[in-house]
Order: structure tokens, then C-alpha cells, then sequence
């Protein structure tokens, strides 16, 4: 699988999903199910190293503005929605994570911002063709730091300073 059929099918299952996370992952799990194991594996890939790569002070700071506040977890979960929300929005995020402020059309901290079950799908699917847990992918874990510089996100003004864009449109009261 190469990065623009992974694309296809992060896009194809947001649409059909109408955005929603969590129909987006079941979507996920049954447009995998339609695929070999071997497919699943490499997407599982894809998924993973752009996992990996979000994994940046900025943008666990422009996840805060979003969310109003953000745990380590929710930021993992952050990671996987924004992957969800495909390719123009998750590259433009990690160019520009205040951005996100022109890239999103709406954001309900409700619903948007949190698609845990996306970074399952690929292990669920691959689990119901095989009927085993999948192997290890072979690829670098993420950095046991975030890339970049540590970001307070207590401090609503610096989160408002490094992210105006964000801090206008989606902040707090």
C-alpha cells in the first residue's frame, strides 16, 4: 500500500462517516476487513509513522487551544483524529499547527478532537482476518520527548500568543 491509497481510505471512511470519529473508525475496521492481512499491516504503517510523527510540542499545544486543556492521552487520541481528518489537514497542522484555525471548518470539542478508536482499527481488522493479534510493525517508536520546545499549557496567554489563529477562533470563553 503506498501513501496515497492510505490517504484514500482515511478520506473515503471520514466521508462516509460524515466526520464522525467513532462511525469513522467502525468504517475503518470494515473498508480493512476488505483487504489482505499483508494491506492492513502496511496501512497500520502509514498510520503509525504519521502517529509518530505528530507527536510535537506545537501541536500538543494547538490540541490544548482546540480541547481547552489537553491530558497526555488525549493527546495521543488528538494524534489519531487529526491522521482521520486526512491528508491536507493532518500535513497543514504539522507545517503550521495554528492553522488548523483556516484548515478545520468547525470543531466540536465534544465530538472533533479525540479518535482513540481510529489507532485501533487496523489491529481489530487485522485480528478478524487472521484470527491472531498483529505482529509488530517494525518501525521506530516515537521519541520518549516531543519534538520541539516544551510548551506550558497552563499559561492561556503564551498558548494564545504562540497560537493567535487558534486562540481567536476556537478558544475559551
Amino acid at each position: 500500500m503506498d501513501e496515497t491509497e492510505f490517504w484514500e481510505i482515511v478520506d473515503s471512511t471520514r466521508e462516509a462517516a460524515e466526520g464522525d470519529p467513532e462511525d469513522q473508525a467502525d468504517q475503518l475496521v470494515e473498508r480493512l476487513l476488505q483487504l489482505d492481512p499483508d494491506s492492513v499491516l502496511d496501512f497500520s504503517r502509514h498510520f503509525e509513522s504519521r502517529y509518530n510523527r505528530a507527536y510535537r510540542w506545537d501541536l500538543w499545544g494547538a490540541a490544548a487551544v482546540l480541547l481547552g486543556g489537553v491530558s497526555d492521552d488525549a493527546f495521543d487520541y488528538f494524534r489519531c483524529w487529526l491522521i482521520g481528518q486526512g491528508r491536507e489537514i493532518f500535513e497543514g497542522a504539522l507545517h503550521e499547527p495554528d492553522a488548523l484555525a483556516e484548515l478545520l471548518d468547525e470543531f466540536d470539542p465534544d465530538i472533533d478532537g479525540d479518535g482513540e478508536e481510529l489507532g485501533y482499527a487496523a489491529d481489530e481488522a487485522y485480528e478478524q482476518l487472521t484470527g491472531v493479534v498483529a505482529p509488530a510493525l517494525g518501525i521506530a517508536s516515537q521519541p520518549a520527548e516531543p519534538e520541539g520546545t516544551p510548551l506550558d499549557f497552563e499559561d492561556e496567554t503564551a498558548l494564545a500568543e504562540r497560537f493567535p489563529r487558534l486562540s481567536e477562533r476556537f478558544g475559551g470563553d
